[in-house]
C-alpha cells in the first residue's frame, strides 16, 4: 500500500516547498506526477518550475507538450500517470484517488501539500486524512517547525 504524507504548509508557500521536494525525489531517481484541481493551477506551475531559481529549473511537462512518458515531472489536473511516476503529489486539494490502495500501485509515496492559511485547503486535507485513515492507509502528518524543518507530528 502506498505511503501517504500530508505536508501542512504554514511558514512557506507551495512555490518554495514544492521545488525542494521535487529536487529530492529526482535525486532519488524517482519520476513525479503532480496533480492539481484546475488547469489554471497547472499552467501557473508550468511557468513557475522553469523560473523558480536563477541557478536552476525543474524539467517537466504536461500533455500539451507531448512525450509525456519521458517527463521526469508530469503536471496534470487528471488521474493519468504516463511517465510511470513513483511519487504522486496532490496540491490545491486535488482528489487523492489514483489506485493508491492497490497492491500493484505504481507509487512508492504520495504527498498531499496543503496551505494551512487557506481555510478550504485545510478543511479538504482534514476530510482526506480522515477518509484515508478510516480506509487503512498509512498516512503521516508533517509540519514545519520554527526554523523551517519538517517534523513528523502524526
Amino acid at each position: 500500500m502506498t505511503e501517504i504524507w500530508f505536508y501542512h504548509l504554514q511558514r512557506q508557500p507551495l512555490e518554495i516547498v514544492l521545488p525542494q521536494l521535487l529536487e529530492k525525489a529526482l535525486a532519488k531517481g524517482w519520476r513525479v506526477a503532480i496533480q492539481a484541481k484546475s488547469q489554471e493551477r497547472i499552467d501557473a506551475l508550468d511557468s513557475w518550475l522553469w523560473t523558480y531559481s536563477e541557478a536552476s529549473f525543474l524539467p517537466h511537462g504536461r500533455v500539451s507538450d507531448g512525450d509525456c512518458e519521458i517527463q521526469p515531472v508530469y503536471l496534470t489536473a487528471g488521474l493519468e500517470n504516463p511517465n510511470h511516476a513513483e511519487l504522486r503529489v496532490f496540491i490545491q486539494g486535488a482528489e487523492i484517488a489514483v489506485g493508491l490502495g492497490a497492491s500493484d500501485s505504481p507509487y512508492a509515496r504520495a504527498i498531499a501539500l496543503f496551505d494551512g492559511n487557506d481555510a478550504d485547503e485545510l478543511a479538504c486535507a482534514r476530510v482526506q486524512w480522515k477518509q484515508l485513515k478510516e480506509s487503512g492507509f498509512a498516512a503521516t502528518y508533517w509540519q514545519q517547525d520554527g526554523s523551517g524543518r519538517w517534523e513528523k507530528k502524526a
